[in-house]
């Protein structure tokens, strides 16, 4: 296999049948050593961090697969902290799609005059562009059309899906007596450019909270599989 891309939480990589290997790291984002799944940077390396974001990851893309997501998903490997997964083409030079329950994070400090900390969203979507020089800015439906990073049918595509996915996690979470906050996904096109949902669904792409008490990633892992 051929090493194609290191990120930051995890290695990519090309193996001989065309199939892709992702790697997870013990790397998680944030900033001056504190945990922040908006950030753009990594902030902090945690022992177990990796093998605990991958049985999130594992746990959710077979649920889905079932529900008849599509995924990029094929198997996963606890043991060596790997996915392999179909090869996917992704929108532009990348873009995260964020689900958003609770006014929190980058939302309150944008909309902050308007919007009260932990504001009720009625699963409010946006989208960012991948670009850590810019700090991921967020970008409109017409200006994705308009700059040909999709089209508007494929934006209703990309939005649909993305309620669809962050509802299945918010109800295990509620199961569990958590709320989830919001939740940062990606995706992508397959070869016959469907859209599918790519990279992870773990702790480390989500805020979940117990009452008023914020779940770390790793904690919030060792509540779910209880």
């Amino acid at each position: 296999m051929k090493l194609t891309y290191s990120g930051k939480t995890k290695d990519v990589y090309r193996l001989e049948d065309g199939h892709v290997l992702l790697k997870f790291k013990d790397d998680v984002t944030g900033e001056d050593g504190v945990f922040d799944p908006g950030a753009n940077t990594v902030g902090l390396t945690i022992d177990g961090a990796g093998k605990s974001g991958l049985r999130m990851t594992k746990y959710f893309f077979e649920k889905l697969e079932e529900q008849n997501v599509p995924t990029h998903y094929i198997d996963a490997d606890l043991d060596e902290v790997t996915m392999t997964v179909k090869p996917a083409t992704v929108f532009g030079k990348g873009l995260e799609v964020i689900c958003r329950y609770r006014a929190v994070g980058s939302f309150l400090r944008r909309f902050g005059a308007y919007a009260e900390e932990g504001q009720v969203l009625d699963a409010f979507v946006e989208v960012t562009l991948k670009d850590d020089e810019r700090q991921d800015p967020p970008i409109s439906e017409d200006a994705l059309a308009q700059l040909h990073i999709l089209t508007h049918e494929e934006y209703a595509t990309l939005k649909e899906l993305t309620q669809q996915i962050s509802e299945v996690v918010r109800s295990e979470m509620a199961e569990k007596g958590l709320e989830l906050y919001d939740i940062k996904l990606e995706f992508g096109r397959d070869p016959e450019r469907n859209i599918m949902l790519i990279d992870e669904i773990s702790g480390g792409n989500m805020r979940v909270y117990q009452g008023d008490t914020y779940i770390a990633p790793m904690e919030l892992e060792k509540i779910l599989f209880s």
